[in-house]
């Protein structure tokens, strides 16, 4: 057996480049690159083993780990699972930086490879600098924190190891079930040891998407259930993006008459213009999407996990519960709920369905309602949307402002906050990769980062990051990334004040303003500063402007789409006011007893609003 002799760190970053992945009949590189911030306990393995792969596999310098992470899950996200990144950091407080990246990308099933550096194997320098010592348990140390957050988690504590762990790792970030973040912690002396590897190791590999199989009895069981439907809804997830099955919905909604809605990482699918696109569903849903979810008789659920923004808390449905047909590729997800489960992939799942409705329609009634609402809705997100003379526009008016101006080629990014649910209920997106916001863990500080992978996946593509003046102070440091590397970001920030979000929140459970708004927390006799983002943002190497109102927002959005880079526009909005129209109850639990009235009124309406969970 021919080997080559490298050290482990050499070996990992040599098998990484001779992965590729097959989509559409042209093959890429499966990773497109490696986020790395060095320090001691990965610059001299990994950073000498990346120094020589330059070519093959880029090293992309950034500024925070979390922020690192963020974006290598956003470009992934980006490119429907299907391309990744790596990324990898020092020990200690580098590694436990990517945690909460770690987090997200395990709730919202997106493929990342994590490569923290670990204490020493040896153990003979013991304890070094940033070791956290466990007494009780010298083996554990701040990487164990990825296990919980890690779809596949393993410690190299010797270099042959990554023969067996490395293939597992990357089975895992491409298994269409099990997809998630995949982590190895890499002890920074084995890093450096050196292993006789088979060649064969490297061989280049082209990798495919996998499409698992429809089972013929539970094919059977949902089409026959459909074809006694009347009132038919289906629910877009992400799971029809990743399957790229955006075009075989749409067939299936014409051919059959069947509303679709969408769930927030299912948005896009159909285009907003597609007449049987009846909008979001759930908490952020439109009043069109969760008045039919209401009434629906048998409900699709394609490629969602039935989060409880989707379902409303499941108190969505009326106490005549609809059937409800779960197609998804997770058998966890599939069974949710008593649904009646169609395990496998969205393309091929409703490919044969279809094929077995061959003629059916869902009643004419049905179809002349889901036009209504769909239109009386739009009339609604026209008005809301529209734009306004008055000093403080809400969060609505300023995304109709950035969706007029976006155009079709653009993508608009978001995660946590208000902003989310706005745009799920407004933001009318173009199709597949125009709609880009992570709410599976709501994360605030994900947007700038998750702009700049987005870029990285899509350069073609316009890039819109909204974000909350909370949200950009939590995490900014990319936004100088974006300028480093040329990846060019329209960053508009909100700013209210505070967390205006979690305010609104606040005042809905009978709660007082408190240590949201910046004029409801502790601070200096004066107040808290002003933030200036636009002079931040020019700091980090942007180009920048404060407007106010829509109108001076519409002139900078044009200024900015004229930018050689990346362009910052900021402007002060309302914190109190959100679009009341559409929408479902959220489970939020109050407290049962307060010396306040205000409390113990939202109890009473939480109680009523209960009774009807399912």
């Amino acid at each position: 057996m021919s080997t080559v002799r490298l050290t482990m760190a050499q070996a990992l970053v040599r098998y990484l480049a001779a992965q590729s992945i097959e989509v559409d009949g042209q093959v890429e590189p499966l990773f497109a690159g490696v986020f790395a911030i060095f320090g001691h306990g990965n610059v001299a393995g990994m950073g000498e083993a990346l120094y020589h792969c330059q070519d093959s596999l880029p090293t992309l310098r950034a500024h925070n780990e979390q922020g690192m992470a963020h974006a290598a899950i956003a470009f992934a996200k980006q490119q429907r699972r299907r391309r990744m990144m790596a990324c990898t950091t020092s020990i200690g407080p580098g590694a436990l930086n990517m945690v909460t990246a770690a987090g997200l990308a395990h709730a919202n099933r997106l493929p990342v490879l994590l490569l923290p550096g670990d204490t020493f194997a040896s153990r003979a320098p013991d304890p070094v600098l940033q070791q956290v010592e466990h007494f009780g348990s010298p083996s554990t140390t701040v990487n164990d924190c990825f296990r919980p957050v890690s779809r596949y988690f393993d410690r190299i504590n010797r270099p042959e190891q990554l023969l067996s762990s490395l293939p597992a790792a990357l089975a895992t970030l491409l298994d269409p079930v099990d997809c998630g973040p995949a982590t190895l912690a890499l002890p920074q002396d084995v890093q450096t040891f050196a292993y006789d590897y088979p060649e064969a190791f490297f061989t280049p590999q082209v990798h495919r998407v996998r499409r698992p199989a429809i089972e013929q009895c539970q094919l059977d069981a949902a089409v026959e259930a459909l074809l006694k439907a009347e009132r038919p809804l289906i629910i877009s997830g992400g799971g029809t993006l990743y399957s790229g099955a955006e075009e075989v919905l749409a067939n299936i909604a014409e051919q059959h008459g069947i509303p679709v809605a969408e769930s927030q990482a299912g948005k896009g699918a159909l285009s907003a213009h597609h007449p049987f696109n009846v909008g979001a569903i759930g908490v952020t849903g439109s009043a069109a999407a969760n008045a039919l979810a209401r009434e629906a008789d048998v409900i699709l659920a394609v490629g969602t996990r039935h989060q409880d923004f989707t379902s409303g808390s499941w108190a969505l449905y009326t106490e005549q519960l609809p059937l409800l047909i779960n197609l998804n590729v997770a058998r966890h997800d599939a069974f949710k709920h008593n649904a009646l489960a169609v395990i496998g992939d969205a393309l091929e799942g409703l490919q044969a369905i279809s094929e077995r409705l061959d003629g059916w329609q869902a009643s004419s009634e049905w179809q002349q309602r889901s036009r209504d609402e769909r239109d009386a809705w739009l009339k609604v997100v026209e008005q809301v949307t529209a734009p306004t003379s008055v000093a403080l526009p809400s969060d609505a008016q300023v995304l109709g402002a950035v969706n007029r101006s976006a155009g079709e080629q653009a993508t608009v990014v978001c995660a946590a906050g208000g902003l989310p649910g706005e745009l799920h209920k407004l933001w009318q997106a173009s199709g597949a990769g125009s709609y880009h916001v992570e709410y599976g863990f709501s994360c605030m500080g994900y947007e700038l980062a998750g702009g700049l992978g987005v870029k990285m996946a899509a350069p073609e593509r316009e890039v819109y990051v909204l974000v909350g003046d909370g949200s950009y102070l939590m995490l900014n440091s990319e936004l100088a990334t974006s300028v480093m590397l040329g990846h060019k970001l329209i960053v508009v920030v909100l700013d209210n004040r505070g967390f205006g979000c979690i305010n609104r929140l606040q005042h809905a459970t009978g709660g007082a303003g408190f240590n949201n708004l910046l004029k409801d927390c502790r601070t200096v006799g004066g107040g808290a500063p002003k933030t200036d983002f636009a002079q931040h943002a020019a700091a980090l190497g942007c180009l920048s402007e404060k407007v106010e109102g829509i109108e001076g927002l519409e002139a900078a959005l044009e200024r900015a789409r004229a930018a050689d880079r990346s362009y910052l526009i900021t402007l002060d909005t309302d914190p109190l006011e959100s679009t009341e129209e559409g929408g479902a109850w959220w489970d939020v639990a109050v407290p049962e007893v307060s010396p306040r009235d205000e409390v113990n009124k939202a109890y009473a309406g939480y109680l009523e609003a209960k009774s009807h969970q399912h």
